[in-house]
């Protein structure tokens, strides 16, 4: 095995794959060696990368569908003369068995590994192994067809404020036990340096994911944009990406999906967009509750130079007296053909309880950000716009009888959405960020009025029937704002109770600096809610909130 150290010697050396692309993903790519010797005693960096070599492997992660196996390794960069070769190991009767063995690529340091006829009615114990030493062990997980509640925890926007480590978050996780993980996006926020800032989010998080499946899509900040619109695929032109499309390389952006998201079951549909981009949207079953992965920013529409700017910039509205329906123009898309499609073929699908599992909500449920004092009317990157693509998606939803779970807005609500009238849509929850520096966002309605049809019991003053900033009707039944003069930012995870027998959902909320494990640890306020589907007389579905305790 390779033993050098970056220095003087390893200076001289080719690397053996020139990155597609440049000044992007510096860390890892061409001879980051060199890189990573510049900025060892840089206080700002990501993250070392030059590791020794029995830590190359940072970790595995996977899920299993229709008796499928995929699970990826991600590892630390590899000097020219180091084996690509990564090995998959099985414990059987007691020892180690290898099972199969994949090249690593070098633009993203990742591996896909697919094992068909997977057992899933037994734990089985995995290795990852590269050289000699380099070891990463963790847990294929059973699926829990015979438990009757199938337990999601939810988390988003990991920000590069706090690059330390999440040992709260994995404890409470892991006391928690949730049967599978959901990370909504912006796992990282170094827009030009994604494999770095994965790999730390690696580090942070592989004590959860190394034993039970685990679902990352990776949203604008992890493919470099402060949003985005993708339009298809198309190239962009500029990073703020309001006409649509993806500014970055496209080998880029492939990188980023094929580190976050190869592992998750075959998509429905693989044909790749414009640019060559692929597509991950796929379904996934775990226990018998069935969830539908959706991208909701990768046929999305942009708003530059199709709808007027009313605000700072094209994607903000801050002119309260526009007329909504002027800006839901004919041809924008939301989740686009394609995926409507495919969740349609999903709702007809029988499962238990399912859910939608995407990047961001479906409503403006952001009424101020950056400051309290800075209103916000509407934000067309959230997904209550286009106001027609919205119906269409939230429709499906209904028809599937599932909810929605989503992350992104840096703020955590609780809402059942109104398609024609208040309360015949489906129940969404947005879970709060990881980490709340980044970006700071209110539910504080400018007229700072309760709502219409208000549970009177509920401790929430900002709750009842509302139009967003898009005439869109939502119930708000709870929400966590900020205090940031006390340091309350509200950050935390979500954590989803499906009871397959009740055909019940519960939603949990729970704040970053709480122990789950002491008897004293409280939710956030207005948690824990749980709702309950019914069928309907035409066949279909609805949903019947419990009070307040």
């Amino acid at each position: 095995m390779f033993l050098i150290s970056a220095g003087a010697a390893a200076a001289e050396m080719t690397p053996p794959v020139k990155a597609p692309f440049e000044k992007l993903d510096t860390y890892c790519v061409n001879d980051w060696w060199n890189h990573a010797e510049k900025i060892k005693d840089n206080a700002n960096k990501i993250v070392d990368v030059d590791v020794p070599r029995d830590e190359v492997i940072c970790f595995g992660m996977y899920t299993t569908e229709d008796s499928v196996l995929k699970l990826t390794a991600q590892l630390f960069p590899l000097y020219p003369n180091e084996t690509r070769t990564v090995r998959l190991e099985f414990m059987q009767d007691g020892k180690w068995q290898e099972a199969a063995r994949e090249e690593v690529n070098d633009i993203g340091w990742s591996c896909l590994f697919r094992i068909e006829d997977w057992d899933e009615s037994k734990d089985v114990r995995y290795r990852l192994r590269h050289g000699k030493k380099a070891e990463f062990e963790g847990l294929i997980r059973k699926d829990p067809v015979n438990k009757e509640e199938i337990t999601v925890a939810s988390l988003n926007c990991n920000s590069n404020k706090d690059r330390g480590m999440r040992e709260n978050y994995v404890r409470n996780l892991r006391a928690l036990d949730p049967d599978l993980l959901f990370f909504a996006g912006d796992q990282s926020y170094d827009h030009r340096e994604h494999t770095a800032a994965w790999l730390l989010f690696g580090l942070q998080f592989r004590d959860v994911f190394r034993d039970r499946p685990c679902i990352t899509i990776p949203d604008d900040h992890d493919i470099g944009q402060g949003n985005l619109w993708g339009e298809g695929g198309k190239k962009a032109l500029s990073p703020a990406g309001d006409h649509g499309g993806y500014f970055y390389d496209p080998d880029y952006v492939k990188m980023v999906e094929r580190c976050q998201t190869s592992h998750l079951p075959d998509p429905y549909d693989p044909t790749p967009i414009k640019q060559g981009i692929g597509v991950y949207y796929t379904e996934l079953s775990v226990g018998e509750v069935s969830f539908a992965i959706v991208e909701d920013r990768k046929f999305k529409s942009g708003p530059a130079k199709k709808i007027p700017q009313m605000g700072p910039r094209p994607d903000h509205v801050r002119d309260t007296t526009y007329d909504p329906k002027t800006i839901d123009l004919e041809g924008l898309k939301l989740l686009g053909d394609r995926q409507l499609k495919f969740l349609n073929d999903w709702a007809d699908q029988p499962a238990p309880l399912k859910a939608v599992l995407s990047q961001t909500g479906f409503c403006g449920a952001a009424t101020r950000h950056g400051n309290f004092k800075n209103l916000l009317h509407a934000d067309l990157d959230s997904n209550g716009w286009p106001q027609t693509g919205r119906k269409k998606a939230l429709r499906v939803i209904n028809k599937a009888g599932a909810v929605h779970l989503a992350g992104d807005q840096h703020l955590t609500t609780l809402v059942r959405h109104g398609i024609d009238e208040f309360r015949d849509g489906p129940f969404a929850f947005v879970a709060p960020a990881i980490i709340n520096t980044y970006y700071h966002r209110w539910w504080s309605p400018a007229d700072e009025k309760p709502g219409k049809n208000r549970e009177p019991n509920n401790p929430l003053k900002y709750t009842g029937d509302y139009l967003d900033g898009f005439n869109n009707k939502i119930t708000m039944y709870a929400y966590a704002n900020p205090y940031i003069k006390n340091d309350i930012l509200k950050d935390g995870f979500g954590l989803i109770r499906f009871d397959k027998k009740d055909k019940s959902v519960t939603f949990e909320c729970w704040p970053r600096k709480c122990d789950v494990t002491k008897s004293s640890a409280e939710q956030m306020t207005g948690w824990p809610r749980t709702v309950t589907r019914v069928k309907t007389d035409d066949g279909g579905y609805d949903w019947k909130i419990h009070p307040i305790k």
